[in-house]
């Protein structure tokens, strides 16, 4: 087993909640084995482009975001084509809105793995989410402790076993199920897939920041009240505009976003394997 020369922090974070949570456990790696943390955050659309390929000298840690319980399913193209290893160990990580990870962590530890990673852990971490008030203040200290333990576990495994983690030992469900089915506030089905942010033009100052992060590039740079794209609902315009111009108003989606709130205001759990 070759030693670890490079820190590679590896990301989709439309928010910045992933970005935290990756770049805070790659920088306990770089204490602890005084190596310099390397960034990629593949989230703009001009990082769709080229494939990475890693070595087994590199340590990835690798994160992305839970959408209705996997991978979001236009990233998972990304994460499936544009990262390549080389018996290159990785640490899988997912970021969940405190209602539950579901088999998003055991999805991207699966298509680590295809990709000839070897993950030697693995990690599920609370944020605030993207557009529920629920996990408010989340990652916390707790979260901040557990990151901590799990980094000093892993470079203890790195320096006796190295054995990859089965993926057994982090699965939430038997099989890899389809996407959590978001519901209403009646607790029935609801699909808002065609819904996309509104722009209250007497805030808007056409600074064009809502275009410049959106991960799909779906906003119109010209105008940005258009949304002629796909839009993922991952609420980086919303996020980062600066007047508050942006909202979502489609009656489906504020149902399913009340409902997590009424639903899933208690504290979920973070959680780590190695």
């Amino acid at each position: 087993m070759q030693p670890i020369k490079n820190i590679k922090a590896v990301f989709f974070s439309a928010t910045g909640n992933t970005k935290r949570v990756v770049e805070q456990l790659a920088s306990l790696f770089s204490q602890k084995l005084n190596i310099p943390v390397e960034v990629d955050d593949f989230t703009l659309p001009a990082a769709h482009i080229e494939t990475r390929t890693y070595s087994p000298e590199d340590l990835v840690v690798f994160g992305v975001p839970t959408y209705a319980g996997r991978i979001p399913n236009k990233v998972l193209p990304f994460v499936q084509n544009l990262f390549k290893g080389n018996q290159t160990r990785a640490i899988a990580v997912v970021t969940f809105g405190n209602r539950s990870f579901d088999n998003s962590l055991s999805e991207l530890h699966m298509e680590l793995e295809k990709n000839n990673f070897s993950v030697i852990g693995a990690g599920a971490i609370v944020c605030k989410h993207a557009f529920a008030e629920i996990g408010i203040g989340r990652p916390d200290d707790a979260d901040e402790a557990l990151l901590t333990v799990f980094a000093e576990e892993v470079v203890k495994k790195l320096q006796n076993s190295g054995k990859p983690l089965a993926n057994s030992k982090i699965k939430r469900n038997e099989a890899l199920t389809a996407y959590y089915v978001p519901l209403g506030t009646d607790g029935k089905p609801v699909n808002f897939l065609k819904a996309k942010p509104i722009t209250d033009k007497a805030k808007c100052d056409n600074c064009g920041v809502c275009a410049a992060v959106c991960p799909m590039g779906s906003i119109d740079k010209n105008d940005v009240s258009l949304v002629p794209g796909i839009c993922i609902k991952c609420q980086a315009c919303i996020v980062h505009c600066h007047t508050e111009a942006k909202s979502f108003d489609d009656p489906l989606f504020l149902s399913h976003k009340a409902m997590l709130e009424q639903n899933y205001a208690r504290t979920a759990i973070s959680q780590c394997f190695a």
